[in-house]
């Protein structure tokens, strides 16, 4: 997806989904990676209470283009990487 990166791993469980998120140096300074962080944080939370995720560890990854991305392009581009990563 532009806006972000999602790994995704079965664990096999019923326990609900763990996350993780990282941004790297690459992306900016520190204001602007915990900002990116904190606009993944938000678009999980809004996503995650749509579609309940179990057994599953996320990582989002954070790229150049998430923060500059329109909020709701970020929770489509999450929206579409869950169904591809995570067929129901």
């Amino acid at each position: 997806m532009p806006g972000l990166l999602l790994q995704a791993r079965d664990r096999g469980d019923a326990a609900p989904a763990r996350l993780g998120f990282t941004v790297t140096k690459k992306v900016g300074n520190a204001v602007v990676r915990n900002r990116t962080k904190r606009r993944l944080r938000e678009a999980a939370r809004l996503v995650l209470r749509e579609r309940q995720v179990v057994g599953a560890d996320l990582v989002l990854i954070g790229r150049d283009k998430t923060r500059a991305r329109p909020f709701a392009l970020l929770l489509e581009d999450l929206r579409q990487a869950l169904a591809r990563a995570l067929p129901s």
